[in-house]
């Protein structure tokens, strides 16, 4: 089966900077995602900057992996790949664009993924899905 795409937009009541300064900082993460997420290597130029990674990891240490930033715009863009572990999954982009919007700002994040077992990039798409939707809800509707 072909990779995988998910796509969320998310309005915030916060100007984006602060959404920015939020999401950026890896260690925030795990409101969006329910595993344990720890900064291991700064950026280049600030510590959650291009290069920085964080290891991520769920209770038992069913999932461990690592994901790197590879792109890093202030307000504006955060682009990260899965750099180490994550199997099966294979050819992962994330990627959260931050916009102003009305009083307060829009994410629009996205990831693209596949699977190195066929046909079970979809399901592996879902499981992601869900809790990184529910995490943006919550964090909009209870603010930082």
């Amino acid at each position: 089966m072909a990779a995988q795409r998910i796509e969320i937009i998310q309005e915030f009541s916060f100007p984006v900077e602060k959404l920015f300064a939020f999401l950026s900082d890896h260690e925030n993460l795990n409101v969006i995602f329910p595993l344990k997420i720890t900064r291991i290597r700064d950026g280049q130029g600030s510590v959650n900057g291009v290069g920085s990674t964080r290891l991520m990891s769920a209770p038992g240490g069913l999932v461990t992996l690592e994901e790197t930033n590879t792109k890093v715009e202030e307000n504006q863009l955060i682009e990260y790949t899965i750099s180490k572990g994550g199997w099966p999954v294979k050819n992962h982009l994330g990627v959260m664009r931050f916009y102003p919007f009305q009083d307060g700002s829009r994410l629009h994040y996205t990831i693209e993924l596949d699977s190195a077992i066929p046909g079970t990039a979809w399901l592996i798409a879902k499981g992601l899905e869900a809790p990184i939707r529910a995490g943006l809800k919550k964090l909009a509707k209870r603010g930082l």
